[in-house]
């Protein structure tokens, strides 16, 4: 088998998971952007969060051209992103019980806010604890993960549960259980993860949804422009001054 073949196959089969996304999570990603849209209008600020590689969609809807403004990443030091040495530690910390409960009790949240969980499994004490404790705080949580790990896998944290019990809203990707989308002759895994791209669509579907219910509610949307294009710069200025209170990345 060519290359080539594998990544069509790969193409397709990213495709016929974003259209089943599409098709079957419409009502989810709009509820979402309803909540999104809920927590701006009261003055409240918005989170995102996520452990491992489930941080990448949670990075690419903060200060993004496109994007809205007053999205902010929660980060946990050591478990966001794949940057630690040595990069097995990040998992190790993503099973850690107490983290979350540390991180959201002396981080910027407040009751009122939103917080969006990634986690493809769901299963994990940082996660689940993430979402769990922040209701307990008075945040909306929206979560983005594969429903299927509920039904074939067992919860790793001390709670029993999974991600999707404890949100107002979940968005589930689709992802098979392993996320790998291929498998070929001569190569003895699976392979072809498609959880980052299906789960960055679905963050960018689901600011899109909030942009449009605010512009809906006759509210202006604070959109971010590219720094790349004539006046990005100052545009962008303007709308992070005029929000300031609710973008903490610029601090």
């Amino acid at each position: 088998m060519s290359e080539d073949t594998l990544a069509e196959r790969f193409f397709d089969a990213a495709a016929g998971l974003l259209a089943r996304v599409r098709a079957e999570e419409a009502d989810t990603i709009a509820a979402a952007g309803r909540l999104i849209a809920d927590a701006f209008t009261a003055g409240g600020r918005i989170f995102a969060f996520g452990a491992g590689h489930s941080s990448l969609p949670a990075q690419d809807v903060v200060y993004r051209a496109g994007g809205l403004a007053v999205l902010n990443l929660l980060p946990v030091p050591g478990a966001t992103g794949v940057d630690v040495v040595p990069a097995t530690l990040g998992s190790a910390l993503e099973r850690v019980s107490g983290l979350a409960s540390a991180v959201l009790d002396t981080g910027p949240v407040r009751a009122g806010d939103v917080l969006v969980v990634i986690s493809l499994s769901g299963r994990n004490a940082l996660p689940v604890e993430m979402a769990s404790h922040a209701r307990e705080l008075g945040l909306r949580v929206i979560g983005v993960t594969s429903v299927a790990y509920a039904a074939a896998t067992t919860p790793r944290n001390a709670s029993g549960t999974f991600l999707k019990d404890h949100c107002d809203v979940v968005v589930d990707s689709k992802i098979a259980v392993g996320d790998a989308e291929l498998t070929a002759d001569g190569i003895d895994a699976p392979f072809a993860p498609a959880s980052t791209v299906v789960t960055s669509a679905i963050m960018q579907a689901v600011t899109a949804s909030a942009a449009g219910e605010l512009a809906a509610r006759g509210t202006v949307p604070p959109l971010l422009r590219s720094g790349n294009v004539d006046g990005g710069h100052e545009w962008n200025d303007r709308v992070m001054t005029e929000y300031a209170d609710r973008i903490l990345y610029r601090r």
